[in-house]
């Protein structure tokens, strides 16, 4: 088991990295979204890893941060999401967006990600709700939750609206309909998720 490869940066394709390390040339498939946060060529780098075993051919998927991998570690343990296919949707959303969405019985958002269709959203969420909790979220969505405001206030909301007696699914649902740019904070996504959830009645 290869958890991280760390070394030199040395190359770098449209889908793909080559890290030297030891003397070795790894090539490791990773999310589109990392190249953006990719270091310049020559630096290093530390991607965590997971190697694909197949009767042809070893394949090392690679992710800047831990929280991707372990996401990456769920969803392809869903039923017909393959490496590929779960580096497709971390490629197309973020860990916060797949927590939420999954929650949240988001199928239009699962549905962004290459190759998910209403299907495969439905299976997402029918087998990772039970494997997402809101004790561990801070680790599988660091990449939001922890950094981003409206983010941190959606969980904050949703707490908060479990806490007056909604369901939980009902509360994510609601919440992470909102328009974030238009309703930032904490106290005013409440008001906005009482009002729906009201509705919905």
């Amino acid at each position: 088991m290869i958890s991280y490869i760390k070394g030199t940066l040395v190359e770098i394709g449209e889908t793909w990295v080559v890290v030297e390390s030891g003397q070795i040339g790894y090539q490791l498939f990773i999310p589109t979204s990392n190249f953006a946060q990719l270091p310049p060529v020559n630096s290093e780098i530390k991607l965590f890893t997971h190697l694909q075993i197949r009767e042809d051919i070893f394949i090392l998927y690679g992710f800047l941060k831990k929280e991707e991998s372990q996401l990456f570690q769920l969803l392809i343990s869903v039923t017909g999401i393959g490496p590929k296919g779960a580096v497709g949707i971390l490629s197309a959303l973020t860990p916060s967006e797949v927590y939420f969405a999954v929650l949240g019985n988001d199928i239009v958002t699962l549905c962004k990600a290459p190759g998910v269709g209403k299907k495969t959203a439905q299976r997402m969420i029918l087998e990772l709700k039970d494997k997402f909790k809101m004790e561990n979220i801070a680790e599988i969505c660091s990449d939001g939750l922890e950094k981003d405001t409206s983010n941190q206030s959606k969980k904050e909301a949703v707490e908060a609206l479990v806490a007056l007696g909604y369901q939980r699914h009902d509360a994510f649902r609601v919440i992470q309909s909102l328009d974030s740019t238009d309703i930032t904070n904490t106290e005013n996504m409440i008001k906005e998720g009482l009002k729906r959830l009201t509705m919905m009645g």
